[in-house]
């Protein structure tokens, strides 16, 4: 029998709501005039806390079918938290500084008047901006730290409430070392985009190992940059783009996600929780129609958003081990096998501040084996009706079609509980997310 671990007592850092965010924007249909009704409704059953859109050079050259203003007015409608990345690679300082007064301006200032104009009386107070988006393929890292100096001094003299993001690459990279050395002082964020995925099952479900990597390297430089510079502010991660993609190319990013991707993306958010410490922000790229998430992925991606507590805790895991050779040619050429035997189970928890209510996720990445496990819980007691959430299907390949539409589903269930384990079977090729009350 598996064994799992908890330890409801030994913190591993906060969870941030942030880190159950998407990205919007002008790329393929993904943005075409205006929102549905049905697609709004999608978006607040999803639990998506933040979109991040790219903006334009500037305020006047936005399409005038859905711009800023409509974007703002939709995440107001959804609940949803704005975040705005600033177009450094054709955009000016000035055009940047227009942006910040149009969207925050409260003053009797040129841009603050014309978005009243366009009917937006109060500041849209957005918080997060970005500074600039995939950077790296246009500037050197030198380049890009010293405009994103000067943009910063400016942007925050304008409005020194706004947080801004700088533009990493993956966490790992040169550029990132470089710039989280050039803009810990300015910045309270380091972005990074991540994308994996192969056609390969075992590759593809055990890639997110490489992003919780990327993650702890980025921490560290950060950690580095602060204590050299004696930077006194926190500076965290946002992983402001990821997803499985590697089917699409050619700008066709309509992926078709089987089962295994919505495994994928189920370790992704464990590694999130797992890095609650160094992650505080996190962009599922994209919300609808481009690589987007109505499929099987929107599964382990409403569960989590909906059941993950406020503190991520420790776990240890004992379920059977798989050794794993990386494969050449791959789309995103991304090492894995280094990290040794990788257990069957991917496991990640939460609890609330009290210690009165545990959610464990757990992704079985066997396609063929259940796996039988006790899970121990070694500082506390599980009471009453625990609620069972499992996202599966007939294999790892099926794949809901609007034909098909439960190929893969969520099965619910409730089963009582007491005493200080409890035994579970994970199916294969599933994800599971348990809720359970605590003494």
């Amino acid at each position: 029998m598996a064994q799992i671990d908890v330890l409801a007592s030994r913190p591993i850092g906060p969870v941030d709501r942030r880190i159950f965010g998407s990205v919007a924007e002008h790329l393929g249909p993904c943005v075409s005039g205006g929102w549905r009704t049905d697609v709004l409704a999608a978006v607040r059953d999803l639990g998506v806390t933040n979109v991040r859109w790219p903006l334009r050079a500037g305020p006047g050259h936005e399409p005038d079918r859905f711009g800023i203003g409509e974007f703002i007015t939709w995440c107001a409608a959804a609940g949803i938290e704005p975040v705005l990345a600033l177009d450094m690679g054709t955009g000016s300082l000035d055009e940047a500084l227009a942006w910040v007064e149009y969207a925050n301006g409260g003053g009797d200032t040129y841009w603050a008047g014309r978005r009243r104009v366009s009917g937006h009386a109060a500041p849209f107070g957005v918080r997060y901006w970005g500074l600039g988006r995939e950077m790296y393929r246009r500037r050197t890292a030198a380049e890009y730290v010293a405009e994103a100096r000067r943009w910063a001094a400016a942007l925050k003299r304008l409005d020194p409430g706004i947080r801004l993001i700088s533009c990493g690459q993956t966490g790992m990279d040169d550029w990132d070392r470089d710039v989280i050395d050039g803009l810990a002082p300015h910045i309270e964020m380091h972005g990074i985009h991540l994308y994996t995925g192969s056609a390969d099952y075992w590759s593809n479900v055990l890639a997110p190992h490489y992003a919780e990597r990327a993650l702890s390297v980025a921490g560290a430089l950060i950690d580095r940059a602060r204590y050299v510079q004696r930077v006194e502010h926190e500076i965290s991660v946002a992983c402001d783009e990821w997803n499985v993609w590697y089917r699409t190319d050619g700008g066709r990013l309509e992926e078709r996600y089987p089962l295994a991707d919505a495994l994928v993306v189920a370790t992704w958010l464990n590694v999130f929780v797992r890095q609650s410490w160094t992650v505080r922000m996190a962009n599922l790229a994209r919300l609808v129609n481009a690589a987007a998430p109505r499929q099987s992925i929107y599964h382990p991606f409403r569960l989590m958003a909906a059941a993950s507590e406020q503190v991520a805790v420790d776990t240890y895991t004992d379920s059977g081990v798989r050794a794993h050779r990386d494969r050449p040619g791959e789309r995103w050429p991304y090492r894995v096998a280094d990290l040794g035997l990788f257990q069957r189970l991917d496991v990640a928890a939460t609890t609330d501040p009290a210690r009165s209510r545990l959610t464990l996720s757990v992704v079985n990445r066997d396609p063929r084996r259940a796996v039988r496990t006790r899970v121990r819980l070694l500082d506390a007691t599980a009471t009453g009706v625990m609620i069972v959430h499992e996202v599966t299907g007939d294999g790892p390949d099926a794949v809901s079609t609007s034909a098909c539409p439960d190929a893969v589903s969520v099965r619910n269930a409730k089963r009582e509980v007491g005493g200080e384990h409890v035994d579970i079977s994970f199916s294969p090729h599933s994800f599971t997310v348990l809720e359970m009350q605590l003494d």
